[in-house]
């Protein structure tokens, strides 16, 4: 008997229905990532509008415009938050997560005051929960990533300062200008760096009255934002008659004496009015002008940089006015942790993010999604390749059967053909029948032979 095998051709629509269900599991999976990482992954967005909903400024005055802000990172309790400015930027890797800076002139913004009673050209808009939200004068931003402030666009020409000193004046009518968000106290954050253009045209015919106060002649500010160095602002109103309150002095809080992150700190004994200027140890970090308040007592936060050693430091207060200056020596540490926020999108902080706290982290819901996916096109694949091995199998068993009861028939046919063939060899002929006429001639020979 001869076997015969055949081979099993598969249909190239299963390979067509396998590679569809795979590639469906895979964008369900992409999807669903995507539905749960929400605002988190979003870039921000950085809206800008004057009292007529556009982004526009006046080319003579002032202009007060509203800033919103969306798809911010928030960090619930974080240090710092954003600063909002006014100012250029050049194209390119212009964002301090990149390594630009007001030293390389890589932005440059209208200097103003880091107080909160400041002439509006720069606003803070801290974490919620920070350490420095009480020196935020921009709000906070929400854990939704959303926050509003006002800003003042003093002109279309701005002269800034760096903190080495130099100045450059800057023509928003020969080259683009805009609002533009940075990390605060020089904290580096890639994903709330970003740049709105304004457009400069004659909107008003007098400066609006509801403009905060735009006078910006006299001292210009000086310093980063982005790195916590403050702007030197005239006073809008100095007391005309300074009080002399004594013996000038200055505490530190040494609690927030950490590098990296802001000192707070007091000072007494000044001049009501005058303009203080607080600098640590031979110039790493300053911050001022202050104005001394009533009593000639001030109140302010200075950025301890990163290149900062933990061990003795000195901070010096100088008022202006009267020339009295204080001095404390205090220690700093190194923080436990630095403070630093990653620029990539898919990874947030835990305390701002918007990755309900229920779902593990991203990574694990993708690797979980990407073998769930696997696994169903393994089984589609496995039912589809299992069905025609099946058939085929039961084809090959009945045919199988069929050979073998023709094959059983046959061998029985031979058989009762050999037994009907040896029966009629066993069985002797009959006799013939007398014939007379040959009894006479054997009995004619036999009388002859006589």
């Amino acid at each position: 008997m001869r076997i015969t095998t055949r081979r099993i051709h598969r249909p190239a629509g299963r390979v067509v229905a396998l590679a569809v269900a795979f590639a469906i599991g895979c964008a369900g999976v992409l999807v669903g990532v995507v539905a749960l990482a929400g605002p988190a992954g979003a870039a921000a967005k950085l809206a800008v509008a004057n009292e007529f909903g556009k982004a526009e400024a006046d080319l003579t005055y002032s202009t007060s415009v509203t800033v919103t802000g969306s798809g911010y990172q928030s960090v619930k309790g974080g240090f710092g938050g954003i600063y909002v400015v006014f100012g250029w930027v050049k194209s390119g890797a212009w964002q301090p997560s990149k390594g630009g800076s007001v030293g390389n002139g890589d932005y440059l913004y209208v200097p103003d005051s880091e107080s909160k009673d400041n002439q509006g050209f720069q606003k803070f808009v801290s974490f919620q929960g920070s350490e420095t939200e009480v020196a935020a004068n921009g709000g906070s931003i929400a854990a939704d990533g959303s926050w509003k402030t006002t800003l003042v666009i003093p002109g279309p020409t701005f002269e800034a300062v760096a903190r080495d000193g130099k100045k450059t004046v800057i023509d928003c009518r020969t080259v683009t200008c805009g609002v533009f968000t940075i990390g605060a106290h020089g904290v580096a954050n890639g994903q709330n760096e970003v740049f709105t253009p304004i457009a400069f045209k004659s909107i008003y015919s007098s400066q609006p009255s509801t403009t905060p106060r735009d006078d910006t002649s006299g001292e210009t500010g000086t310093g980063d934002p982005a790195t916590g160095a403050g702007g030197a602002v005239t006073p809008a109103n100095p007391e005309a008659d300074a009080v002399d309150t004594g013996t000038a002095a200055v505490v530190v809080d040494r609690e927030t004496a950490v590098v990296g992150r802001v000192l707070a700190f007091t000072a007494t004994g000044f001049q009501e009015g005058e303009q203080l200027v607080a600098v640590l140890d031979d110039g790493i970090a300053a911050i001022g002008p202050l104005i001394a308040g009533v009593g000639g007592a001030t109140a302010g936060v200075l950025q301890l940089p990163e290149l900062a050693q933990a061990g003795t430091h000195t901070l010096k207060v100088t008022g202006a006015a009267s020339g009295r200056s204080a001095t404390a020596s205090f220690p700093v540490r190194i923080a436990p942790e630095q403070a630093t926020i990653s620029a990539t999108p898919v990874a947030q902080s835990p305390g701002g993010s918007s990755w309900p706290d229920w779902i593990p982290p991203w990574p694990i819901v993708v690797f979980v999604g990407l073998a769930l996916a696997v696994f169903i096109a393994a089984l589609i694949w496995r039912i589809l390749s299992r069905r025609p091995v099946k058939a085929m199998a039961a084809r090959n068993r009945s045919g199988q059967a069929a050979r073998g009861r023709e094959a059983d028939s046959q061998s029985a046919g031979q058989d009762s053909s050999s037994s009907s063939s040896g029966a009629r060899a066993a069985v002797p002929p009959a006799p013939s029948p007398p014939n007379p006429e040959s009894n006479t001639a054997t009995f004619e020979s036999a009388r002859k032979g006589e």
